[in-house]
């Protein structure tokens, strides 16, 4: 199989890497730096399931042509445009695309710009790092890739990626024939911690030891929730009552991305998951305060860093 990476950060050097020990063909289109950083010293990966240090195959952004089986991206949400400007001379009549981005509004988009048939649903549940000198660095046991045809097929496309995932060291990854379920799955506990700890500048177990924190939490899961089951998608009660143990904890420590991003005045992905959901509520008829105060939180934030009036910067 002939894989194209697009970025070999934390998600696309792991994961690439790891397609690269099974045996695929792969490429990672990344830009001069990254290049520049790759041929020098190869990909480095440090692993508590193994190590690796190669050199890689790389192409610049308009060095690609077609060819490719897979094209894997690993953008983030806010850089999909340029993401798609870039990758667009790859895909040709076999290509499929898959996305391991957070929220849902992506697959749209790329389905309008690729044809639905292009498009791969996907989940990567990862926590690693990309380091200054260029090492992607895995943080703990979370090593995991979900996909599938948008449509519940099981296609031979997406059996022989899985085949090749078994072969890849560190990897447990799944092919499913529900692979929108678990986006939205993925979504409803994402942006409930998005809402509540971009809203309260604070990690679940802060929020959790703080009057009304709790409920508050509870209250936008079970929103979130009610969205998903106006798309046809309704969770299960078991995934629900781990999210609620999980949000009612004090001794929590879980912080979103976003909130790291956010707190190190960087971009967020703001409209595509804060966003995204406001307006959904909104056309499920649920109540939508909270997620509008966080949506409207977000992007008066985004007016500061744009004006360059973020605290100590």
């Amino acid at each position: 199989m002939r894989i194209l990476v697009l970025g070999a950060g934390a998600l696309g050097g792991y994961f690439g890497g790891r397609l690269l020990e099974a045996g695929a063909e792969v490429a990672f289109l990344v830009r001069p730096r990254r290049q520049a950083q790759l041929a020098a010293d190869g990909l480095v990966i440090e692993s508590p399931f193994g190590g690796l240090r190669r050199q890689v195959a790389t192409l610049a952004p308009g060095e690609a042509g077609p060819g490719w089986d897979l094209v894997l991206l690993t953008c983030k949400a806010y850089d999909l445009e340029e993401a798609i400007a870039t990758i667009r001379p790859a895909v040709d009549a076999r290509t499929a695309v898959l996305p391991v981005l957070n929220g849902l509004s992506h697959i749209e988009t790329l389905q309008r710009e690729f044809g639905a048939g292009h498009v791969l649903g996907g989940i990567a549940k990862i926590q690693a790092t990309l380091a200054p000198d260029g090492t992607v660095r895995h943080l703990n046991d979370w090593r995991y890739l979900t996909f599938g045809e948008t449509d519940g097929t099981m296609s031979p496309r997406v059996q022989a990626l899985a085949e090749l995932c078994a072969r890849a060291p560190g990897v447990v990854a799944e092919a499913v024939p529900d692979v929108m379920f678990r986006m939205w799955e993925k979504l409803v506990h994402l942006g409930t911690s998005a809402i509540g700890t971009v809203l309260m500048r604070a990690n679940t177990g802060e929020i959790a030891r703080a009057p009304g924190g709790v409920a508050f939490m509870h209250r936008v899961l079970a929103r979130n929730a009610a969205i998903a089951a106006a798309n046809g998608h309704a969770m299960r009660e078991g995934y629900l009552a781990d999210f609620r143990a999980l949000f009612a904890d004090p001794a929590g420590a879980y912080a979103t991305s976003m909130l790291r991003d956010l707190e190190a005045g960087g971009r967020i992905e703001s409209d595509h998951i804060l966003g995204f959901l406001l307006e959904a509520a909104r056309k499920a008829g649920v109540p939508e305060e909270a997620h509008e105060a966080a949506y409207l939180h977000a992007k008066a934030y985004e007016q500061r860093r744009d004006a360059g009036r973020l605290p100590g910067r």
